[in-house]
């Protein structure tokens, strides 16, 4: 049985979470570590976070439906590796023990914050970058991302802008719409294996679907009128400080 305040924290970092992913990215960084706080083991921490994530953010495919029809063609290439790779993330997250999956969570943590700060240099070299890059490295590369994003996910969104970048895509808001189709459809297949290999903990989605869902519509609705600079600058602050926590944690306490 939950406490009010656990429900209160669940929901705020849900709603916040779900915000952020809206805004910037990086909902992640909010949800689970607010998961790990609450008792709850790294392994069932990270599946209800990408299950309440992806129920809770996947509005982002409704909002930019108009840009759809532009990036068919580029989705039909790069689905299969993103189905593929999150499929095999959310499988090598079940065969990793809660001991092994809690020494990765700094490291793993420490690199979605460092991603998330290195947004602006990938952003400029993607721009800059023109059409350098296979299609087929192009479509390797993904499949490493959804790999990670299968596994653990805070950050895919920003390799992912990265990469279309340099294979010469140039419309943003095109850009956007692809990479949410194709970051929802790998958290979408990571939470379906979660859920098949029973690593949920159902109260606490719950809670935490229902606070993403009214983060994500608040975020959107509120988006023109935020800095996403500024929050970047806040959930990379936040991405450190947790980093730092759960690095002392595990090797220092």
């Amino acid at each position: 049985m939950m406490s009010r305040w656990e429900i209160i924290g669940l929901a705020g970092a849900a709603v916040g979470g779900g915000a952020v992913n809206a805004v910037a990215g990086g909902g992640t960084l909010l949800t689970f570590p607010t998961l790990l706080a609450f008792g709850t083991s790294p392994v069932t921490a990270n599946a209800t976070s990408t299950l309440a994530l992806v129920i809770g953010t996947s509005g982002g495919m409704f909002g930019n439906r108009q840009y759809t029809k532009a990036v068919l063609p580029w989705l039909r290439r790069f689905l299969p590796a993103s189905l593929l790779g999150g499929l095999l993330g959310s499988v090598l997250l079940t065969h990793t023990s809660n001991q092994t999956f809690s020494k990765l969570v700094p490291f793993l943590i420490l690199f979605a914050t460092l991603l998330f700060l290195a947004q602006g240099v990938f952003s400029r070299f993607a721009s800059a970058g023109g059409n350098t890059v296979s299609i087929k490295g192009a479509i390797l590369f993904q499949f490493a991302v959804a790999i990670y994003g299968g596994y653990f996910g805070a950050g895919i969104g920003i390799l992912m802008l990265a990469t279309l970048g340099f294979i010469g895509m140039r419309d943003i808001f095109e850009m956007n719409t692809l990479k949410t189709i194709l970051g929802s459809l790998i958290n979408l297949m990571a939470a379906l294996w979660f859920i098949g290999a029973g690593l949920i903990d159902w109260p606490r989605a719950a809670v935490m679907t229902a606070g993403a869902v009214a983060g994500y519509f608040l975020g959107a609705h509120f988006s023109q009128r935020i800095s996403q600079a500024r929050v970047r600058q806040i959930v990379t602050a936040i991405g450190f400080i947790i980093s730092g926590a759960t690095f002392y944690q595990e090797f220092v306490r």
